[in-house]
């Protein structure tokens, strides 16, 4: 196991009914800044009942994020937040909309253009000394945005990704009955990500992180376990609370803590999202599949492991668990209404080239935790996903 440092100060209030506790989290004579994205928040009442809590506090609202958080929207968010001097900014939504915020945090106190937070970020980082705090409310299980400290933001025509300690929420609000009213679509998208965030930090190489693999195998077992049904009984409590606290843990750093990670699968499908528009968790979903089949001989360790201890297949040689083992997270993946094939989100073979010049541009050259997952690997990764 690697040497490292672990470092997570968000506290997390889970559980039904608890917003009127936001009471006590912030000041009663500070500023607040709420962010959003559409009009669920209002349909739902999420936003009202937030709003009383914090009675009598300042309340500024900003709506309008959206679902892959554009940087200009942020950047008029950072100027309403200066001009207004906000003490705190609460984000209320997914993972794009606590993305957002975070990037408003850094963003409000940076001296220079925010943009360099992405695309210059450890020099961009040595000069972030300050940043609003900010809490979350989250209504969408998926990102894990909630209890981390980073982002990606949309920037031109990429997805570019930050990281800083100053990002973490000092505190996220996670109540499964919030989640209630989501489309099963987003649900399923939810799923998705989860289950890649935990197999981008656990299939990699053995580096004896025993405790991060077992961790590992267990949140994606329970995905597994709870996938389907969470989609058809929609306010089964248990399941949905499962799935809320899965999504967390799977991207706080803890079965990250220790061990290689690869993020090569997000990073490709970022390019996909900006290029194409495909929802995020199915660009993963696109991607992963490909992505282990091409790259078999690096991973051959951990998907063997993976085959045999979160889908249990014990028969065959190592190259057939692996395959079984893929074909098994395919069809987990189309059991929740999601292609793995590209050719399914009406782009066509001829333009996939173009994902690759936007891995260029932004040096995303060295992919994978072993650094050598170049752009003509990716190509093929994404020829093979067609």
């Amino acid at each position: 196991m690697f040497n490292f440092n672990f470092y997570n100060p968000t506290k997390i209030i889970f559980g039904r009914d608890r917003l009127n506790e936001l009471d006590n989290l912030i000041d009663k004579s500070a500023k607040v800044m709420i962010l959003y994205g559409g009009g669920s928040v209002k349909r739902f009442g999420t936003l009202d009942k937030v709003l009383n809590a914090l009675k009598p506090r300042k309340i500024i609202e900003f709506s309008g994020i959206e679902a892959n958080p554009q940087y200009d929207t942020l950047m008029k968010a950072i100027s309403i937040a200066k001009e207004e001097k906000v003490d705190f900014l609460l984000a209320i939504g997914g993972g794009s909309v606590m993305d957002g915020t975070k990037f408003v945090s850094l963003g409000a106190f940076y001296p220079g253009d925010p943009s360099e937070l992405f695309i210059n970020e450890p020099e961009a980082n040595k000069k972030t000394t300050k940043a609003i705090p900010l809490g979350t409310v989250c209504t969408l299980p998926a990102t894990g945005s909630e209890m981390n400290r980073g982002g990606v933001i949309c920037y031109k025509d990429s997805k570019l990704s930050f990281h800083n300690d100053l990002a973490f929420p000092k505190f996220s609000f996670l109540d499964p009955t919030l989640t209630f009213t989501l489309p099963e679509k987003q649900i399923a998208n939810g799923i998705v990500d989860t289950f890649i965030h935990v197999c981008e930090q656990y299939i990699t190489y053995p580096n004896g992180g025993r405790f991060q693999d077992r961790t590992s195998e267990g949140i994606l077992k329970t995905l597994i376990e709870i996938g389907k049904k969470t989609l058809v009984e929609k306010e089964n409590y248990e399941l949905r609370a499962n799935l809320v606290w899965c999504a967390t843990m799977g991207l706080n750093g803890l079965i990250g803590a220790g061990v290689p990670g690869d993020w090569s699968c997000h990073i490709i499908g970022h390019e996909l999202t900006a290029k194409f528009g495909i929802d995020h968790a199915r660009t993963l979903a696109i991607v992963q599949p490909s992505l282990w089949r091409i790259r078999k001989d690096k991973k051959k360790d951990k998907l063997v492991q993976f085959a045999e201890r979160v889908w249990d297949i014990t028969n065959g040689s190592d190259d057939e668990k692996i395959e079984k083992a893929i074909v098994k997270t395919e069809e987990f993946f189309n059991s929740l209404g999601i292609s793995t094939k590209l050719r399914d989100y009406d782009v066509s073979k001829d333009s996939i080239p173009s994902v690759i010049e936007g891995l260029v541009e932004y040096g995303k050259t060295k992919l994978s935790e072993t650094g050598d997952l170049t752009p003509d690997i990716a190509l093929k990764i994404l020829e093979l996903s067609y």
